[in-house]
């Protein structure tokens, strides 16, 4: 079996690759593949391009997919290192009242973060 910090360490390679994948698809789908609109402003003319076969719509889908996995390791991290993280805060915020409401805040914050979407509705 292998040690924690071994696993750890593939974990973090792992979530350092997906974030530069993540930022590889963000430029592709913001400066390679132009939205309609700014295709139009750039050559006049709505282009339907394509990089490695793929138009943007699925390049969008990558993007997804590799935040969803970003999410899924950052996760694995946590949990590798909860023990640490427990400690820390601790040490770093004595009384337990203060600790409970900014972890509450700090939740309900992340929630909303992750699912304004479909809290607030869009402008028609």
């Amino acid at each position: 079996m292998k040690s924690k910090s071994q696993i750890n360490f593939l974990i973090d390679a792992l979530l350092f690759l997906n974030m530069m994948a993540l930022l590889g698809t963000g430029y592709v789908r913001k400066y390679v593949l132009l939205s309609g609109s700014a295709s139009r402003a750039s050559y006049g003319y709505k282009v339907h391009s394509t990089l490695l076969g793929w138009n943007r719509q699925q390049w969008s889908d990558i993007h997804l997919y590799l935040a969803y996995s970003i999410l899924f390791l950052l996760c694995l991290h946590i949990v590798l290192h909860w023990k640490q993280i427990r400690i820390m805060y601790k040490n770093l915020i004595k009384d337990s009242f203060t600790r409970r409401v900014i972890m509450a805040i700090f939740i309900l914050l992340a929630l909303f973060l992750a699912l304004f979407p479909f809290i607030i509705p869009a402008q028609l």
